[in-house]
C-alpha cells in the first residue's frame, strides 16, 4: 500500500543536519566484518532484478524507524543504493540451484547474489553518505515538503504468522528503487494508471520466477494508490481495498477480486477451472481471491493482471483508507466515516493514531486474519472535526478509467 505527499510537514530543516549527527554518534565508524548487521536481512540471496528494490526497502525501514525526515532518508537511499549498484557486485555472486533436467522451457541464467553481503556494503554506503553529508545536506533533502499526515498500524491478530506488508513514500519523486517496477517504467509520467497494471505485472512475473527457483507456492494480494497532480490513481489485486471518504460520504473506488465477482467466474471457468463454494467461494476448491501475484499452481485460474482506476481530486476529499481483507471483511464500506469521525472527536481532532483504532475496532467484531489499515489524510483533521461529518453513507465509483476488457 503506498501514498504520497501534499500537507505541510511537521519537520523543519534543522532536523535534516540534525539526524545526520546523532546516525553518526550511533554509528562513528562503518561495520566491522564482525559487527552484526542493524536491520533483518529478508532472504539469503536476492536475484538481480531484486536488488534494487529490495535494498532500497530495507534503507528506507532502517531510516524510517529512526524518524528520518522524509525528504532526507529518500535521498540517503537514493545515494547508498545508487552508489552500491555501480560496484562490482561479482564476488558477492552465488550459484542458483541446479535445474531439474527434464525442464521443458530453456530459461535464462539467473544472477543470485548474497543478501547479507549486499545489506552490509549497503550500510557502508550509507555511512559514507552521512559523512559526507554532514558538512553539506544536499538542497533537495533539506528542501520543504508538502506532506500528509498518515496513520498507520498492523497486526498479527490470531495468525501464525504475520504477513501483511505495507509502505508508504512521502517523498516519491525523490526516491528511485521501493516501488522499482512502477517508479522506473517510462510511461509513469504520461500514464500512470498504466504504468502502476505494468508494474503489477512485472511483479508477478519476479515472483513466479522467485517461486520456481524457490520451490515457493505463496502469493500476495495488494493495493496501490498514487497521486500525480491532481488525479488520483488506484491498483489492485485481490481483495485488499481503498475507499476515498469525500466531506463524510464513502467512495467506492474499485471492486475486490473474489471468485463469486460473475465476471471473474465467467473468466476462471473459460480457461477450465471452476468457482465452488467452502465456507466462501474459492478457485479451484482452494484460493478466496481470483486475481493475485504469486501462486504459481493456480496460474491462469488465478490471474496476475491488476485492475487500474483514476479519478481527478477536487479538494473536498477528505482521506483514504487502504486495508487489507483482515479489515474489510468485518466492516463495511459504509462504517468507515463514522468509525473515523468518532475518533476524532474523542481524541479533539487528533488523527495520529486512527489507524490502531480502527484495527481494534475490526478485531472486536470477529477478524482473526493479519490486519492492516492506513489512513491518508487529505485534508486537516482538526478541520475536519470542526466541520463534522456531512453525510455518512456509500456512493459509487466515478472513475476516468475504461472498463475493464
Amino acid at each position: 500500500m503506498a501514498s504520497a505527499a501534499l500537507q505541510p510537514s511537521s519537520q523543519t530543516a534543522e532536523e535534516t543536519p540534525g539526524f545526520v549527527d546523532a546516525f553518526l554518534h550511533e554509528f562513528p565508524a562503518p561495520l566491522s566484518p564482525e559487527s552484526p548487521l542493524p536491520w533483518r536481512v529478508p532472504g539469503t540471496v536476492f536475484s538481480q532484478e531484486e536488488v534494487e528494490g529490495e535494498l532500497a526497502d530495507l534503507v528506507m525501514g532502517f531510516l524510517g524507524s529512526r524518524s528520518a525526515p522524509p525528504p532526507l532518508a529518500a535521498c540517503l537511499a537514493h545515494e547508498a543504493v545508487s552508489q552500491l549498484l555501480q560496484t562490482d557486485l561479482s564476488e558477492l555472486r552465488k550459484l542458483p540451484e541446479q535445474e531439474d533436467e527434464d525442464e521443458e522451457e530453456e530459461k535464462a541464467p539467473v544472477t543470485l547474489l548474497d543478501a547479507a553481503g549486499l545489506a552490509r556494503s549497503l550500510f557502508t554506503w550509507l555511512w559514507e553518505a552521512c559523512s559526507r553529508w554532514q558538512k553539506q545536506v544536499p538542497m533537495a533533502a533539506r528542501a520543504p515538503q508538502r506532506q500528509w499526515l498518515v496513520s498507520v498500524h498492523a497486526i498479527r491478530n490470531a495468525r501464525r504468522r504475520m504477513e501483511d506488508r505495507h509502505v508508504c513514500l512521502p517523498a516519491f519523486n525523490l526516491l528511485f528503487g521501493l516501488s522499482a517496477n512502477a517508479a522506473r517504467h517510462p510511461e509513469l509520467p504520461s500514464n500512470p494508471a498504466g504504468a502502476l497494471r505494468a508494474a503489477f505485472g512485472r511483479t508477478d512475473e519476479m515472483f513466479l520466477r522467485k517461486a520456481k527457483r524457490e520451490q515457493l507456492q505463496s502469493g500476495t494480494t495488494g493495493v496501490c494508490a498514487l497521486i500525480t497532480g491532481k488525479t488520483l490513481h488506484v491498483a489492485w489485486l485481490g481483495d485488499s481495498q481503498v475507499v476515498l471518504v469525500q466531506q463524510g460520504q464513502v467512495v467506492k473506488l474499485m471492486e475486490p477480486h473474489r471468485p463469486e465477482r460473475q465476471d471473474e467466474k465467467d473468466r476462471i471457468e473459460a480457461l477450465g477451472g471452476f468457482v465452488s463454494h467452502m465456507d466462501c467461494w474459492r478457485v479451484n476448491g482452494t484460493l478466496a481471491v481470483s486475481r493475485a501475484i504469486g501462486d504459481i499452481f493456480q496460474k491462469p485460474y488465478v490471474s496476475g493482471e491488476a485492475d487500474v482506476a483514476s479519478r481527478e481530486l477536487v479538494g473536498t476529499e477528505d482521506y483514504l483508507l487502504l486495508a487489507c481483507d483482515g479489515f474489510f471483511d468485518v466492516v463495511p464500506h459504509q462504517d468507515v466515516a463514522g468509525l473515523v469521525q468518532g475518533h476524532l472527536l474523542r481524541q479533539q481532532g487528533s488523527a495520529e493514531h486512527v489507524a490502531e483504532e480502527l484495527v481494534a475496532e475490526a478485531r472486536e467484531r470477529g477478524s482473526h486474519d493479519n490486519i492492516t489499515v492506513m489512513v491518508v489524510f487529505l485534508r486537516d483533521p482538526q478541520v475536519l472535526l470542526e466541520g463534522g461529518a456531512q453525510g455518512v453513507g456509500l456512493s459509487e465509483p466515478e472513475t476516468s478509467s475504461p472498463p475493464r476488457s
